[in-house]
């Protein structure tokens, strides 16, 4: 049964940066949901692509993997081979104590290593996919092109990043009514106005948005020459990057 997100639903006197800890592993279905409009589009889309793009002996990689959405997507896109494995990191324990549970309650033959660390230690290597999916904008802007780099340099010729992340946008009117969509999207989703303004400065210095061109810009750097924004909805959207045949 998922917990409702009641974080935030408290006037804190002290707002402390968000983090991915126990308190948030415990709402965090409830909390993404609420708050990214098309999530649930997207983790099937992933599904989606890794049947249609895995490479057979390959490795596939869930980069920032919380409770698991996107590795588990993977794994059922995976249901018509077990020649592939799926390494799956993130750097909070707490997430991958909850995301172990969950990946012992399905059973599959796509065997799938949970790692806590840095994303940005682990060694990308024979790589068909790879996903960071609302994960690059919590890392500090001059480790960005570095991980994206990494990620090509592991990748096959004709594999693929899923890229998916909050956006803004350089046109400052489309930019609010943006903004004012989502705003709308999270109280419809029952947040109270107290919840929106105090999560919205708990994330205010660890999440640092770019614009698309900003992505495309720093993806073509990475050398993928590949990349087309496949979905967005209001502020958020997903980006899928292909590596070059030759």
């Amino acid at each position: 049964m998922t917990n409702t997100d009641k974080i935030y639903s408290k006037q804190q006197n002290n707002i402390d940066e968000f983090s991915f800890n126990e308190q948030v592993v415990e709402v965090f279905p409830d909390m993404i949901k609420r708050s990214v409009p098309g999530y649930e589009k997207i983790i099937e889309t992933i599904g989606i692509l890794t049947k249609k793009c895995a490479i057979a002996n390959s490795n596939l990689y869930d980069l920032g993997c919380s409770l698991g959405a996107a590795t588990m997507a993977m794994r059922r896109g995976l249901s018509h081979t077990t020649e592939c494995n799926i390494i799956a990191i993130d750097n909070s324990q707490a997430m991958i104590n909850r995301c172990q549970q969950y990946l012992a309650a399905y059973k599959s033959q796509t065997p799938v290593t949970l790692v806590c660390d840095d994303i940005c230690n682990i060694k990308i290597e024979n790589a068909s996919v790879v996903v960071l999916n609302f994960t690059l904008q919590f890392l500090t802007p001059e480790k960005r092109l570095s991980l994206l780099t990494h990620i090509y340099n592991g990748l096959l010729p004709g594999g693929v990043l899923v890229l998916s992340e909050k956006f803004v946008f350089d046109d400052p009117i489309n930019h609010q009514l943006l903004i004012d969509l989502h705003l709308d999207f999270k109280r419809n989703q029952g947040y109270s106005e107290l919840e929106i303004s105090q999560k919205r400065s708990s994330l205010e210095n660890i999440l640092i948005a770019d614009t698309v061109d900003e992505h495309y810009g720093r993806l073509r750097l990475a050398g993928f020459k590949h990349n087309n924004l496949w979905y967005q909805c209001f502020n958020f959207g997903s980006i899928i990057s292909i590596k070059a045949q030759s």
